[in-house]
């Protein structure tokens, strides 16, 4: 793999241009754009319907610059597939030169991967095709309205899932669609924050250098769905990480790796939605249950991500409760 280098990625041209639609502050293009850089060969990419695809091609502009795809928020995996089934018949034919690489991508937001497009996600995982989904993961249909997804976290206010009299935001936890995705027995599943550049970058390296099909979960602030300020989204994105909530880790070809341990960076969970104006009602005395609860869900994630750790490296374990003082 290329080592990553700052002075020479800022050489490389930027597949997604600026002057796209996207929100000032919005994470979703900060994690496409380092996605991109990461990778050397010729890509072809699908993108589901959602934030991204409306805001970077209003007719009859696009700020792509590359091979790109509109698919419905449904199918952006069935349509990669079917591209990269094309590729590989042409190669068989003899059309296409037998050492030409070309590498398939798709992009997707919660909403159209966690939700409407799992039937085809799974299907593209099941059948082995040789491409990556990325997720940028904000939390809820944000080109829509701000409604709950099954990736919207427990207590989140929502349109669809409003704090009020009847309700206190989001009553069920998210889905955790990373391990979904490891349950199909792929070769490379990893989660990733737009803070850690590097980290990011280097699993799409070890992605595209891996034969199959590849999900990575990464999660992308909101700021107008999480009611934050728009400069928030690298420093939120890292709060996610430090408290647990997002943990940094791959299981490449059936070996689990924590990527970033917060150790003595590690805080509580309440630092992470303190800022965010979807959650001020957790922070209401009759509400303390609400935040004990999301803690006590946080703390069971990270323990799940370091056993699969410790069980691959033996040698090289991991404290769960390291760094934990509350």
């Amino acid at each position: 793999m290329a080592v990553l280098k700052l002075k020479e990625l800022s050489k490389k041209p930027d597949l997604l241009t600026g002057g796209h639609r996207m929100c000032a502050g919005c994470g979703a293009p900060i994690v496409v754009r380092q996605v991109l850089m990461a990778i050397d060969e010729p890509v072809i990419i699908s993108n589901a319907t959602g934030c991204l695809e409306v805001a970077t091609t209003i007719y009859p502009y696009t700020a792509w610059k590359l091979p790109w795809i509109h698919s419905a928020f449904e199918n952006a995996a069935a349509t990669i597939s079917g591209v990269e089934a094309m590729y590989q018949s042409l190669k068989r034919q003899g059309k296409i030169p037998a050492d030409q690489k070309i590498k398939f991508l798709a992009f997707g937001g919660d909403g159209g991967t966690y939700d409407i497009g799992l039937q085809a996600l799974s299907g593209a995982l099941e059948r082995g095709h040789d491409f990556m989904y990325v997720c940028y993961d904000n939390g809820a249909y944000m080109n829509t309205g701000i409604q709950r997804s099954s990736a919207t976290p427990f207590g989140a206010d929502t349109t669809t899932s409003p704090a009020g009299k009847v309700l206190q935001g989001k009553a069920q936890k998210r889905k955790d669609l990373t391990k979904i995705a490891l349950a199909h027995g792929v070769p490379f599943v990893a989660q990733a924050s737009p803070h850690n550049w590097k980290d990011l970058m280097t699993k799409v390296q070890k992605a595209m250098s891996i034969e199959g099909p590849k999900f990575m979960n990464v999660i992308a602030p909101c700021n107008r769905g999480w009611r934050t300020q728009t400069n928030d989204a690298i420093e939120l994105s890292r709060l996610a990480v430090n408290t647990c909530f997002w943990p940094l880790y791959e299981v490449a070809n059936g070996v689990a790796t924590v990527t970033y341990n917060p150790k003595k960076n590690r805080r509580p969970i309440a630092e992470w939605l303190k800022p965010q104006g979807r959650f001020k009602h957790l922070f209401k005395p009759e509400n303390e249950w609400m935040l004990a609860k999301f803690q006590e869900l946080v703390d069971d994630n990270w323990r799940s991500v370091v056993n699969m750790h410790n069980n691959s490296h033996p040698g090289e374990t991991i404290d769960p409760e390291e760094g934990k003082t509350w």
